[in-house]
């Protein structure tokens, strides 16, 4: 199986030749998660050019359909070899918040890189945010922002969490969040790009 070729098609935004790559591997007997893994590196990529300006929204969602109509092809072969997630990841705009293009661009990339992914959306309350790492036990939770005036709500989400006797790592991420808004949250790591947030999940979960 060459695995560059399907992941560089990935990386390309080629549809179709992702599709027959797909169909080609598992016809010749490639084992399902490889070509998932390729999948991945493609996505990678296009995080990469999204980050550096070579690619825009528009690929982006291009990218994410692809590998959504990807899977499908793979998803029958692919049941009994478990999920094949690296691990769970709660995010969410935090209360006060209705911002999502930030959140959602990541949610994209880390589904493409293999994460599953609960999304609770915008204007979070922070007993949901409690609720579904109780329900989940995800060891990593991001919380999104856009307004300045919501950083508030960042803190007294993060500090329900920790009364609650839960302790995932927790990232904070939006345009203009920086070490300070980290550490006047309370939070682990923060974010400024999609690509940030896929590097704090890899450290997170050593994959």
């Amino acid at each position: 199986m060459q695995k560059d070729a399907l992941a560089r098609a990935m990386a390309e935004l080629e549809e179709a030749q992702v599709d027959a790559l797909v169909k080609e591997f598992l016809d010749a007997g490639a084992a399902p998660l490889e070509i998932v893994k390729a999948l991945q590196e493609g996505m990678v990529e296009v995080g990469s050019r999204f980050e550096s300006g070579d690619y825009f929204l528009s690929e982006l969602v291009m990218a994410g359909e692809i590998m959504k109509n990807a899977m499908d092809i793979l998803e029958p072969y692919l049941k009994g070899e478990g999920t094949g997630h690296k691990g769970t990841i709660v995010i969410g705009t935090v209360k006060g918040d209705i911002h999502d293009l930030g959140k959602n661009i990541v949610i994209m990339l880390l589904k493409g890189a293999g994460y599953n992914v609960v999304d609770l959306g915008v204007d979070v309350p922070k007993e949901k945010f409690v609720e579904a790492v109780k329900e989940t036990g995800a060891p990593l939770v991001g919380m999104s922002v856009l307004l300045t005036s919501c950083q508030a709500a960042l803190k007294e989400t993060v500090e329900a969490i920790h009364d609650a006797g839960l302790y995932p790592k927790v990232v904070i991420g939006g345009n203009y969040v920086d070490e300070a808004v980290k550490k006047y949250a309370g939070a682990d790591y923060f974010a400024t790009t999609a690509g940030d947030g896929l590097r704090v999940a890899a450290e997170v979960f050593g994959a």
